[in-house]
């Protein structure tokens, strides 16, 4: 059985429809990682869009914030930033908003890796959309966006729960 047969099983109602949704974006999230980290020597996907958030982001970034952003706890942001660290990639400080945090900072090596190496991955990023119309893009970041609000939604739901439980 091969992932098109598996999705095609699972076309036929609402709810094998979202079953199916999710395993593929379960599916595509590993095929994806493992692309990129057998691509990308120095540094794992992981760590790879740690350094972009954090490039990104006008001010230093506290591990808790990161982990919100990229959907992982505090702790793996920690571990992926200890890594990032000892690469040369960024530095850790205590956060000028609060001393009990830590905050990650972008190397002058990371900006070297984005503007020299990165232009290569960003290029085969393309051979992973170009199969897509620019109507077929702006619907998938629509709907990209609409799942956000759905994990959102399941969150919050399951904030919900566990109050009520300790209640």
């Amino acid at each position: 059985m091969d992932l098109d047969e598996l999705i095609t099983r699972f076309s036929d109602t609402r709810e094998n429809q979202g079953k199916a949704v999710f395993s593929t974006l379960f599916i595509a999230g590993n095929k994806l990682q493992t692309l990129f980290d057998s691509r990308i020597p120095e540094i794992s996907l992981k760590q790879f869009m740690l350094l972009s958030v954090a490039r990104q982001s006008h001010e230093p970034l506290t591990f808790t914030q990161l982990g919100n952003i990229l959907g992982c706890s505090r702790q793996n942001i920690k571990k992926l930033a200890d890594v990032l660290m000892k690469k040369g990639f960024i530095t850790i400080q205590q956060s000028p908003n609060d001393t009990r945090a830590m905050c990650i900072s972008p190397t002058k090596k990371a900006d070297d890796f984005f503007q020299n190496e990165f232009s290569q991955y960003q290029e085969e990023l393309k051979y992973l959309f170009e199969v897509y119309t620019d109507e077929e893009i702006k619907t998938l970041s629509v709907l990209m966006s609409k799942l956000y609000a759905g994990i959102e939604n399941l969150e919050k739901k399951t904030a919900d729960e566990n109050t009520k439980k300790e209640i």
